[in-house]
């Protein structure tokens, strides 16, 4: 019982850091709308002392208003899907929580779909940053290209591997207890 006493407390944590993701992937969110629409509305009109904010922010960054937004799309678009992923893994650890083991038929379940997501939704922002970032790069000027980093795909087999096992572990304790 030890054992599961220490899975239950990775299991807290799990759920902790899952909430604490899933805010600051809200907050980047938002941090990049507000930042879309800001240089949208206010780069190339807002002037100070006659100069533009464009101006001031091309000389500044060293990057041009296209690569920014292009940048901020981006960090959108992966917020969200991380936010996505957090959400599920806070609700797959809260369940375990509540079921006191990860030993059950539905959390199996409930975590090969968390690995399924873990490894999808990271793959699909990505191809979706891509395209969003070569259509602003049509429509904008001087937009540096993309370098994403690679996926949670492993992350997310590792998921399914402790799914399987914690469905045979249940498959093998409800057998157990038929025969006793």
């Amino acid at each position: 019982m030890k054992t599961l006493k220490t899975i239950q407390t990775l299991a807290k944590i799990a759920k902790i850091l899952s909430k604490i993701t899933f805010i600051f992937c809200c907050i980047g969110f938002g941090g990049c709308v507000v930042g879309i629409i800001s240089l949208a509305l206010g780069a190339p009109t807002l002037q100070f002392g006659g100069v533009t904010l464009e101006s001031i922010i091309q000389k500044n960054a060293s990057e041009s208003i296209g690569t920014m937004v292009a940048a901020m799309a981006t960090g959108l678009i992966m917020c969200a899907g991380s936010a996505v992923v957090a959400k599920f893994a806070e609700t797959y650890f809260k369940h375990e929580l509540e079921d006191g083991t990860p030993f059950t038929i539905d959390g199996a379940k409930e975590l090969l779909r968390l690995g399924i997501i873990t490894a999808a939704v990271p793959l699909g922002c990505q191809v979706l940053a891509q395209i969003v970032h070569g259509i602003i790069a049509k429509v904008m000027t001087e937009v540096e290209p993309l370098e994403l980093d690679g996926t949670s795909v492993g992350v997310g087999i590792c998921f399914i591997v402790m799914a399987l096992l914690c469905q045979l572990a249940a498959e093998q304790l409800a057998a157990k207890n038929t025969q006793a």
